[in-house]
């Protein structure tokens, strides 16, 4: 039987889920996607190849709750919605190109240490 969490290990840490989402599948490639401007949601499902509709709309009710964007819907015939980042989704965007700066320098290193890795596995 697993040991019971200890409450005081989360002291100082707010009780969320993921506080940060930018480590999900979607939520980096749709900050990537509105970096320019408000788009469309049939914009971001024909770019975000693969996503399901089902899944677009999750992701985007999860970033407009965490803050991360806004969705504005017009009173038009057809109606028409936008989504648009927040500033503080947009402050996602400088630690996002650390990251990716970071992959390009060291990813020479990371795929030598992946194959050393599964050569010592077996």
């Amino acid at each position: 039987m697993a040991e019971p969490l200890d409450p005081d290990m989360f002291t100082g840490c707010p009780p969320v889920v993921a506080p940060i989402r930018i480590g999900d599948k979607w939520t980096a490639k749709l900050i990537r996607c509105l970096e320019s401007g408000p788009r469309r949601f049939k914009e971001l499902e024909v770019t975000l190849r693969g996503i399901t509709p089902k899944v677009l709309t999750e992701s985007l009710r999860a970033m407009e709750r965490d803050g991360f964007l806004t969705r504005t819907a017009y009173e038009e015939i057809p109606p028409r919605v936008e989504y648009e980042l927040t500033d503080l989704g947009r402050s996602l965007i400088e630690p996002m190109n650390a990251g990716c700066e970071w992959a390009r320098n060291h990813l020479a290193e990371l795929m030598h240490a992946r194959e050393a890795w599964y050569e010592a596995a077996g």
